[in-house]
């Protein structure tokens, strides 16, 4: 693979700070941390406009079991979506909440249409979706 090189000017503040972050992730350099910020950056803003196109991910959501009919209603989604929701992950948080994680993968207009619907019931607290895709 051949590569660019270009020049990246940075405020003395702000490159410290870069530096500081890069070490504590790990990465052995600048180039490799900038790369993976361009990537990501580029993945997330095809993903503000993408629907039709395959994504994966995860929805995390977090809700009170002993509110209304909420588990009902979350398990009717899930069993109307067995395309989208390749797994589940379920953890009891307490008494009342739990933890329940969703690897989904679909069409990125659908997909984003479930978590949706998900995080609308009656009884989840709150939660986030986080989708990606292969390219960019």
């Amino acid at each position: 693979m051949t590569v660019e090189r270009v020049g990246v000017s940075f405020e003395p503040d702000l490159l410290i700070k870069f530096d500081e972050l890069i070490k504590k992730k790990g990465y052995p350099n600048r180039s490799k941390a900038i790369r993976d910020l361009v990537r990501k950056s580029l993945i997330e803003r095809k993903i503000e406009t993408y629907e039709r196109g395959v994504v994966f991910g995860t929805l995390t959501i977090i809700y009170d079991h002993h509110s209304g009919d909420v588990n009902n209603r979350l398990m009717h989604l899930q069993h109307h979506h067995v395309t989208e929701i390749l797994s589940t992950t379920h953890i009891h948080l307490d008494e009342h909440l739990c933890l329940e994680v969703l690897i989904v993968r679909g069409i990125a207009g659908e997909v984003k249409k479930l978590a949706d619907n998900i995080l609308a019931v009656k009884g989840v607290k709150h939660g986030g979706l986080v989708i990606t895709r292969t390219s960019f």
